[in-house]
């Protein structure tokens, strides 16, 4: 799981140390191609140093309309937790390139804020623009059709939930996303109907073991007055968990992340059921 994430961030990393300037340059936009190649030498230097800040803001000087320096500024605030110095630059990103700009705008309103019904609006309005696959969150964790399910069922439309992901996964079953199958799982589980969340539950056991994950699939168990299954699946949850085979990010927690306290509670609870 971490090596799957360690290359999505690689991989996003290196398209913004590769970006092509030139391509501004063919198009005739010398003022951008300026800009453009003024923001490449930021990346010499660590994002909260001010140095960085300094050589975006020349690049921006350059062209005001230059949207990518906006963007690379608000990274820093964002990961710093200055949230108030990031909205205005996002937004301006968002405001003179929207295609580029708008589905990270919608995923850091949901991961970093829980602005749901804000991350619904962004996401939904890149739906309308892009008109096609809108690809992966910034970190690589979801297809933002999932983080856009995640949305909903968070202001309480589980139903509008279950729905968006089964569809994402009518076409992407193949694929090896991280926690597609746990989330759906949980909807399902939360529902009360505890047959169909253990079948997602085991599918995403299967290309992705988490504590988490089991620790669900215990409660389905339970629900299903499974005793001896609901035993043994909570201990393995704990394992698991003391392994590091856990929903993790470095900057705030996923929704459904469940927590050794959580297990362990159950686990003592469990000591008061016979098989």
């Amino acid at each position: 799981m971490r090596i799957i994430i360690v290359c999505l961030l690689i991989c996003f990393t290196s398209n913004v140390f590769t970006q092509n300037c030139d391509v501004y340059k063919r198009h005739g936009e010398i003022k951008k191609y300026e800009a453009c190649k003024k923001q490449k030498e930021a990346y010499k230097f660590y994002q909260f140093t001010k140095e960085y800040q300094e050589l975006l803001d020349e690049a921006i000087q350059i062209d005001s309309t230059y949207d990518n320096a906006y963007w690379a500024k608000s990274i820093a605030y964002l990961k710093s937790g200055d949230f108030l110095s990031w909205k205005p630059l996002i937004d301006k990103a968002v405001e003179l390139n929207p295609q580029m700009h708008l589905g990270y705008r919608g995923w850091c309103r949901y991961q970093f804020f829980r602005d749901y019904k804000g991350a619904i609006s962004d996401i939904e309005e890149y739906e309308r623009i892009i008109k096609d696959d809108i690809g992966y969150c910034q970190n690589g964790d979801y297809h933002l059709l999932i983080a856009k399910a995640i949305c909903y069922k968070a202001i309480g439309e589980k139903d509008k939930a279950i729905k968006i992901i089964e569809d994402y996964l009518k076409d992407n079953d193949e694929e090896s996303d991280l926690y597609n199958y746990y989330h759906l799982g949980v909807l399902y589980f939360e529902r009360g109907d505890y047959n169909k969340a253990l079948s997602k539950l085991e599918k995403q056991k299967e290309s992705n073991n988490l504590a988490d994950n089991r620790y669900y699939m215990a409660m389905c168990y339970k629900k299903m007055n499974n005793t001896n299954k609901y035993k043994e699946t909570i201990l393995e949850a704990k394992k698991l968990f003391e392994e590091g085979y856990l929903l993790n990010d470095p900057y705030t927690h996923h929704y459904d992340k469940v927590y050794l306290s959580q297990i362990e509670e159950e686990i003592n609870k469990s000591k008061r059921f016979n098989p």
